[in-house]
């Protein structure tokens, strides 16, 4: 069963398809070039006969009309249309259906994968703690001695990895991070602070009203309205094995993708 279109893409779809025909010469796609030809590039009929489709198909789909469009139809148009790869990403985008040729996977996944490996790499070459968090704080990336210290968020048999989820929801956490109080008061500021933009989203909202439900202690600190930024400074642990340890913390945004941050601990 194919995916139509959204109604708000179905238009821009339209678009796209009609301006890329029009910028094809029938040369290149090894038909005569005519007489009298009025039509600025390839004539509809003559798309339409390269990707194996009607022309009224075709048609309705310059309209922006919301078809149900298959992934096969829209991998010949790119192939007729000559796109190039980000153009036929783009393309698989608008119709809202994933391309063939990537394997499976959509062109925003492969952007997102090809992030956390980086990002992966990147804390992995840091000798102190160092970890990633996503935009609802799930920890996606951490070196080793971030999961040495943090055995129960991080080690191996953590199953929860976010961060508001541990801080919560783990008793350990509470004898584990000094003045747990204080610094689970402004984790929840932080986190208002920094979705600021995105809490009335479906995601965040769920995300906000299950620990409220479930941790008397976030529905206080969240009925508070404090707000702080994320900020640095020094931060102590009472590890069961290292002894008490205090680092000091610095939180930096990934240029390409802000809603990821890397925390250092030195």
């Amino acid at each position: 069963m194919t995916t139509p279109p959204a109604a708000a893409s179905a238009p821009l779809l339209g678009e796209f398809v009609r301006n890329h025909r029009e910028r094809i010469t029938p040369q290149s796609v090894g038909l005569p070039p005519g007489f009298r030809r009025r039509a600025k590039g390839l004539r509809r009929e003559e798309l339409a006969a390269l990707c194996g489709i009607s022309p009224t198909w075709l048609t309705w789909i310059e309209q922006g009309r919301a078809l149900s469009l298959s992934a096969g139809t829209l991998a010949a148009l790119a192939k007729a249309l000559s796109l190039n790869a980000a153009e036929r990403a783009y393309l698989f985008d608008l119709a809202a259906l994933r391309d063939p040729a990537s394997g499976g996977v959509s062109p925003g996944e492969a952007v997102a994968a090809a992030l956390r490996a980086s990002l992966a790499d990147a804390v992995s070459k840091f000798r102190s703690p160092a970890y990633v968090l996503d935009a609802d704080w799930n920890a996606i990336a951490w070196n080793r001695p971030a999961a040495a210290l943090f055995e129960g968020w991080l080690g191996k048999a953590a199953t929860e990895r976010n961060l508001l989820n541990y801080m919560f929801l783990d008793p350990d956490a509470r004898t584990f991070i000094e003045d747990w109080p204080e610094r689970a008061r402004r984790l929840v500021a932080e986190f208002r602070a920094d979705r600021r933009a995105g809490l009335q989203e479906k995601g965040p909202r769920a995300q906000v009203s299950a620990l409220r439900r479930a941790s008397p202690d976030f529905d206080r600190f969240w009925s508070g309205q404090d707000v702080l930024a994320r900020e640095g400074g020094e931060r102590v642990f009472l590890h069961p094995v290292q002894g008490r340890v205090a680092l000091r913390q610095l939180t930096l945004q990934v240029a390409n993708s802000p809603e990821h941050k890397v925390v250092l601990l030195s």
